[in-house]
């Protein structure tokens, strides 16, 4: 299968586990309050429903989500929240019969693609398999935040290889977005799989004798990267002082830095 075959397959399989957990829930679980302040259940799944409707629209209609890119500019602080809040307010049936209808269009859309076409998006434009990969990452870090609410856990998969490589090619991103220059040389990254996965070579990027390096479980990266755990929580560990200045702002989301996650026990 090609790059972006692969990709969608695990994107679906991700939007369809997280599916079997929330599809399940009560009206009054949905209302549930999650990590990320003030968005609920509900919020998070409003999120990846808004934000695959605009993938699907800079695949069919370039011009269209142009016009919706536009109107995010003109509210940057806001653009996100007025749309989980909006899908939130619906009644939960209809918001994940929404979510579902979004994610099959979406697959179709990207599937019959043609080879070497590139769409818009809030930041550079994006291939298919890149804009796949977006969207795994994001279905995987709010799925998070909705089984954290539910005081669940699940089983990390091989799909974290999609969160954990665009979490590195992000490194950059993440220090010029805080307006910091970015380290002139690449480090090495070796990332533990998980138990399971598969495989059991561990995942590696960058050069095998950089003189900076990040290693840990890829579940621990994947989590930092995602800003859905604080540093201070997790197993990943820097040789060098840009690789350990990356590690405190790495951010693997387009858009402003994220706040995180306080360490667990703050302020006990």
């Amino acid at each position: 299968m090609s790059e972006p075959a692969v990709v969608l397959d695990d994107l679906r399989a991700e939007g369809d586990e997280l599916d079997e957990i929330v599809g399940g829930l009560s009206r009054q679980k949905w209302a549930w309050m999650t990590s990320a302040p003030r968005w609920t259940i509900a919020h998070q799944i409003a999120h990846l429903e808004w934000t695959d409707r605009m993938a699907l629209l800079s695949v069919t209609d370039p011009d269209g989500f142009a016009a919706e890119a536009a109107k995010a500019l003109a509210a940057p602080d806001t653009f996100v929240d007025q749309a989980a809040e909006a899908g939130a307010a619906l009644p939960h049936t209809d918001l994940l019969a929404r979510w579902r209808t979004g994610r099959d269009l979406l697959q179709k859309a990207l599937r019959s693609a043609p080879t070497g076409t590139r769409f818009p998006w809030y930041g550079p434009p994006m291939s298919a398999a890149s804009m796949a990969t977006g969207r795994l990452m994001e279905t995987w870090a709010h799925g998070q935040d909705i089984v954290d609410a539910l005081g669940r856990t699940r089983r990390a998969t091989a799909r974290l290889r999609h969160v954990a490589r665009i979490g590195v090619r992000a490194r950059d991103f993440s220090f010029a977005v805080r307006g910091l220059a970015a380290p002139g040389e690449e480090f090495r990254v070796e990332l533990t799989p998980p138990d399971g996965s598969g495989s059991g070579e561990v995942w590696t990027y960058g050069p095998e004798d950089a003189a900076q390096r990040v290693t840990g479980p890829a579940l621990d990266f994947c989590l930092l990267v995602t800003q859905r755990a604080h540093r201070a929580d997790l197993a990943v560990r820097a040789e060098g002082p840009d690789a350990d200045r990356w590690l405190d702002i790495a951010q693997a989301f387009a858009g402003p830095p994220g706040a995180g996650r306080a360490p667990k026990g703050a302020g006990r």
